[in-house]
C-alpha cells in the first residue's frame, strides 16, 4: 500500500499524556478480567515492522504478566506439524481471568506459510475454509477475540527497515523473512486479500490500524482495544500501612555482603 498523503504527526507529550491515561484505563481492565473471568484473546498481525510489537510493549507496560501474556510463537517442531493445525496454538489459549496477546498467530498459514510454501495447497486451502469455524468456536465457548491487522504504506516500511539494519539496538529485529517478503511482495498481498475474504466475519472482523504514524496507531489500537471489552474500575478497600516489626532481628554488617559496584559513586 503506498499513501501520497503525508501523515500529521502527533506531538511528544500530547502522546504521552494520552499514552499514560490508556495505561490507567488497560490496569482497570486488567482487574476487571481477573475479577470477572473473563478470556481475552487479541490478535495482531500486519506486514513487517508495522509496529505490531510496538503496540504489545505499550499495552503490556504496566499490566501482571500473570493476567495478560504474550505469545510469540517460534516455528512448529516436527512434531507439532504433524498435529491438529491449530492444536499448538489452541495450548495458549486464556484461562478465567487472562488476557493473551498473540504477536503473529494461527494467520501464519495464510501469510507466511502460503507465500514461502510452508505448507501445501490442501493445508492452506482448508485452513480458510477451518478459521471461521474454530474462531466461532472460540467465542461460543466464551472467550472475547479481537483481530487486528496493522497497514503500513511501502515507503514508511522501507524506512523502518533501514533504520533497523543501521541501528546496533534493532538490527536483530532484521530477519532473512524481512528480504523475502520485499521480493514477494504481490503474493503477500495477494494472500492478504484473500485471508480478509474469508476470515473477515461479521462475528469476528479485522480491525485494521493505519500504522504510518507509530505513536498514533498505538493510541488509536489501545483506545479501540478498551472501547470493545466492556470493564468496571474496581475498587480497592483502604488500606493503613503497619509499622515494620524488627523486633529481634539483627542485620549483618554490610561489609559482609558482596554488592554490584556502584558507578556513580564519588572517587
Amino acid at each position: 500500500m503506498t499513501n501520497s498523503n503525508p501523515v500529521k504527526k502527533i506531538k511528544k507529550k500530547d502522546y504521552e499524556k494520552e499514552l499514560e491515561r490508556l495505561q490507567v484505563d488497560l490496569v482497570k481492565l486488567q482487574e476487571w478480567i481477573k475479577h470477572s473471568g473473563l478470556k481475552v484473546v487479541v490478535i495482531f498481525e500486519g506486514r513487517d515492522a508495522a509496529g505490531k510489537g510496538g503496540v504489545i510493549k505499550r499495552i503490556t507496560e504496566k499490566l501482571n504478566p500473570r493476567v495478560c501474556r504474550i505469545v510469540a510463537l517460534p516455528a512448529p517442531t516436527e512434531k507439532e506439524k504433524t498435529q491438529w493445525y491449530f492444536q499448538r496454538y489452541a495450548a495458549h489459549l486464556p484461562s478465567a481471568g487472562e488476557m493473551v496477546l498473540f504477536d503473529r498467530s494461527w494467520y501464519n498459514r495464510a501469510g507466511v506459510e502460503k507465500v514461502m510454501g510452508f505448507c501445501t495447497d490442501d493445508e492452506y486451502e482448508e485452513f480458510l475454509r477451518s478459521c471461521p469455524e474454530f474462531e466461532r468456536m472460540l467465542q461460543r465457548s466464551g472467550i472475547i477475540l479481537l483481530k487486528y491487522w496493522f497497514s503500513v504504506s511501502d515507503e514508511e516500511q522501507e524506512a523502518r527497515f533501514l533504520e533497523r539494519i543501521h541501528t546496533p539496538i534493532k538490527r536483530w529485529k532484521f530477519s532473512p523473512m524481512d528480504l523475502e517478503s520485499r521480493d514477494r511482495w504481490a503474493e503477500y498481498s495477494a494472500a492478504k486479500d484473500r485471508m480478509f475474504a474469508y476470515t473477515d466475519t461479521k462475528q469476528c472482523p479485522w480491525w485494521v490500524v493505519n500504522a504510518d504514524d507509530k505513536k498514533k496507531a498505538r493510541i488509536n489500537c489501545i483506545s479501540h482495544l478498551l472501547s470493545h471489552i466492556p470493564y468496571e474500575e474496581i475498587h480497592y478497600p483502604h488500606i493503613d500501612l503497619p509499622e515494620v516489626n524488627k523486633e529481634g532481628y539483627v542485620r549483618a554488617p554490610a561489609d559482609s555482603q558482596t554488592f554490584v559496584p556502584d558507578l556513580f559513586a564519588k572517587s
